[in-house]
Parts: C-alpha cells; sequence; structure tokens
C-alpha cells in the first residue's frame, strides 16, 4: 500500500506497520521521539550520557515489545512509560551502586569580582545558571514517582490520565503525586529566613 508521500502517518499508525514487520517504521518513530524521550529521561536521571544510553534502550524496548503495543494506544503515552520504568530501573541501580560525586572534588575558587559592564552581565548570568542548578538538584531530590510524574506533566504536557496510564496509577494519584512534589518544590527553593 503506496501512502500519500504529503501525508504524514500517525504514531500509531506507524506502531501498526512495525508490528507487522516494517523496520522502517521504527526509524521514524526515532526520528520523531528520539529528543523529547531522551529530554524526558535527562530531567529523571539528571545524567547527559545516562539519558543518551537509556532512550537507546527504550527504542529497543519498542522493537521488542511491539507485540505488546495495544491498538489504538496512544503511542507517547506507552513510549512514555517505557521511558519511565528505564528511568527507574536506573536509579535503583544507582543506589545499590554508589559512587563519589565529582562536586565533591570541586574547591572553592576564591578569584574576586569583576565590576565591569561585562562582569555585572557575567554575574547576571551566574546567578541564573545558579537558580536553575537547585531547580535541578530540588526536583532531582523529589521521590521518583512525583519526579516522573512532574516532568510528564511540566515539561512533557502529557494528560493526567496519560501520566496515570503511563505510570500504571489513577488520575487522582497523579494530582496528588504533582501536588506534593509541587509543595516539596516550594519548600525546597524559598530563600532561607
Amino acid at each position: 500500500m503506496d501512502a500519500d508521500p504529503g501525508v504524514r502517518p500517525s504514531d500509531e499508525d506507524l506502531m501498526s506497520r512495525l508490528r507487522a514487520g516494517e523496520g522502517e517504521a521504527l526509524a521514524q518513530l526515532m526520528e520523531r521521539w528520539e529528543i523529547p524521550v531522551k529530554r524526558f529521561i535527562f530531567r529523571i536521571v539528571g545524567n547527559t550520557s545516562e539519558a543518551e544510553d537509556l532512550a537507546q534502550e527504550v527504542f529497543l524496548r519498542v522493537f521488542t515489545k511491539r507485540g505488546t503495543y495495544r491498538e489504538g494506544a496512544r503511542f507517547s503515552t506507552w513510549c512514555f512509560s517505557i521511558a519511565a520504568n528505564q528511568a527507574r530501573n536506573r536509579l535503583r541501580w544507582w543506589r545499590r551502586r554508589p559512587t563519589l560525586s565529582l562536586n565533591s572534588w570541586s574547591g572553592e575558587g576564591g578569584e574576586l569580582p569583576d565590576e565591569s559592564a561585562q562582569g555585572a552581565e557575567a554575574s547576571s548570568q551566574a546567578v541564573r545558571r545558579e537558580r536553575i542548578a537547585d531547580i535541578q538538584r530540588a526536583v532531582s531530590d523529589l521521590p521518583v514517582d512525583q519526579r516522573t510524574a512532574l516532568v510528564l506533566f511540566e515539561y512533557e504536557g502529557q494528560s493526567m490520565e496519560g501520566i496515570a496510564s503511563a505510570l500504571g496509577c489513577s488520575a487522582k494519584a497523579v494530582e496528588n503525586r504533582l501536588y506534593r512534589a509541587r509543595n516539596q518544590l516550594r519548600k525546597a527553593l524559598l530563600p532561607a529566613q
């Protein structure tokens, strides 16, 4: 069956083709979803290299588990479910094998501040980078179930029902996880009084 070259097949159509044995469908899915999956995993595990590796594992799972994909289900929900499981498994693995953090090797620098206009701009950028690092640290300190729900909702734009399906829980449980995550972030990011 020849498709109209101007019409882009849906993710679900591509999964149907992949299930029927068409390998090119996986390449098209990877082209569409590789960046969002890497971004999602990075926000969970906080490591670019691990996100790259895990994204590859996700698409390997998409291929090997293609027979379990339910016709008519949203591909994005199914794919993020696989990604969330891969990220959780990797975090569990890291907890069992602790390593020395690179941050523990860094020392405090004793440089004098630059008072020029360039120094002010650099200082502003440094404050911004520090704030972003604080937010990333606070998100990474969240329990995995809360962090996963937050990333899927805030960064990936998934619906409550989609997140519930991806995480294997109810929409109410997702709401509760988001509520607890936001409260914990608010407390962690409030300036010290």
